[in-house]
């Protein structure tokens, strides 16, 4: 375990953070599938969710050691490849996409032959912010006109969000948010940021009315639902959303101080989303006011090492990826424990390390692996240089030694070399092999 240890590099304070978020996480989750558990195969047996939840976890760990040991100024060319590929990835899913529980059923494709689904616009997320890093950090000392930045830059934004938002109106809002405070603190002038957020104003305006002349089409079924979930949050009128909301309020008041314990939710049998999008609510009824606050702490702690480990950074590249990749991932769990808390309209976002699920779980660590490794950059800066000096020193006491002897007379020379065999590659003898078999 210690050599494993040693073997992780970057920022330890990160790695600390996200294996207590990981391991924290079995809990509630074994707890709360329970309901999937009798909706599932009616025996209530949650072993085979927890099972699949620690092969998520120890994959997702994989995923982290795997990328973090890559060079992160290699994403910074990998996503003007990705990004079109994406693209393509969107659109099947728009038109494509397999329906889960008879809903969202524009968000997610299946893998074939492993019969995984996967939510494409997680991936979409860290290659968009990936490239505005890129972006940002490539045009630093270059004034270039607002219509360049315009082609290069807002259009490949656009294209994303407008493949997600008919499926997806929060994951949309959260990404184009999150862009806006990249540029903003990217030093991209502040009229251009302006005019995009007008722009983009606009243009969800346009996609609601396209929306309400077209009603019956599929690419704008989820518009009923964004504004059914606005009005259910506006007012009284009872919702499966508001269902929702109010058992997981229930939970929350039932948790009080210390909690019902571990294992011990009621609630957990009615709320449908009980392991991943309300999971909050079980861990506050089962571990208590201790228990959430505990969790908002140690996301917030997550997001000050963020903050430093985006200081740190070498590069504007690095500081921009950092930020890019690690802000939206505190914000999902803000607005996950927002909801919860009946403080937002349902959103369907889960919370990062601890909900169940495959690919949200991958697509987090994918992207930690990413922030890890650029904290590890001055490390093996150091080691490097570390290891060039060793070197270095070792090959000037060869030179040292080579040039004493040389000084020496050729009877001292005899002496050094008189207990040491002599070695000759040169044949003399009929048998090529005597060189060989004589040594």
């Amino acid at each position: 375990m210690k050599e494993l240890v040693n073997k992780l590099k970057g920022d330890r304070v990160i790695w600390s953070f996200v294996a207590l978020l990981a391991l924290f996480s079995f809990m509630p989750v074994f707890s709360a599938s329970s309901n999937l558990a009798y909706i599932g195969h009616g025996t209530g047996n949650t072993l085979g969710y927890l099972v699949k939840h620690l092969a998520h976890i120890c994959i997702g760990f994989m995923i982290i050691y795997w990328v973090h040991k890559v060079p992160y100024h290699y994403f910074r060319a990998i996503s003007k490849i990705a990004l079109p590929v994406v693209w393509i990835l969107l659109l099947y899913t728009l038109l494509k996409g397999t329906v889960i529980a008879g809903a969202n059923a524009s968000r997610w494709i299946q893998v074939p032959f492993i019969g995984i689904t996967f939510q494409t616009s997680t991936l979409a997320s860290i290659v968009l912010f990936i490239y505005v890093a890129r972006y940002l950090s490539k045009t630093k000392e270059e004034n270039e006109p607002f219509q360049t930045s315009f082609v290069q830059l807002w259009i490949p934004v656009f294209i994303t969000l407008a493949l997600i938002l008919p499926a997806n109106f929060s994951t949309t809002a959260l990404i184009f948010s999150m862009v806006m405070m990249l540029t903003f603190i990217g030093k991209y002038p502040l009229k251009y940021i302006g005019f995009i957020i007008g722009s983009g104003i606009a243009m969800l305006a346009f996609f609601l009315l396209v929306a309400k002349a077209f009603p019956e089409s599929r690419f704008f079924s989820r518009v009923s639902t964004w504004e059914s979930r606005i009005a259910n949050f506006t007012t009284d009128k009872p919702d499966e959303d508001d269902y929702q909301i109010e058992k997981a309020k229930i939970a929350i008041a039932s948790g009080r101080l210390g909690g019902l314990g571990p294992g011990k939710s009621v609630q957990k049998n009615f709320l449908p989303q009980s392991s991943s999008d309300f999971i909050y609510a079980i861990i506050v009824e089962e571990y208590g006011l201790v228990g959430g606050v505990s969790i908002l702490v140690l996301y917030l702690l997550l997001l000050f090492r963020f903050v430093i480990a985006s200081h740190k950074a070498t590069t504007l590249f690095g500081k921009l990826v950092v930020v890019g990749l690690g802000f939206p991932m505190i914000f999902q769990a803000m607005i996950n424990m927002a909801v919860a808390v009946e403080l937002l309209p349902v959103t369907g976002q889960t919370l990062p390390l601890i909900s169940s699920g495959g690919s949200s779980i991958w697509m987090t660590c994918f992207s930690l692996g990413i922030i890890i490794s650029v904290t590890k950059k001055d490390e093996e800066i150091v080691e490097e240089q570390l290891e060039k000096e060793r070197r270095k020193e070792a090959l000037q006491r060869l030179i040292d030694k080579e040039l004493a002897e040389e000084d020496l007379p050729v009877d001292e020379r005899e002496e050094i070399y008189e207990g040491e065999p002599m070695y000759s590659i040169e044949d003399k003898s009929r048998n090529p092999m005597n060189a060989v078999l004589n040594k």
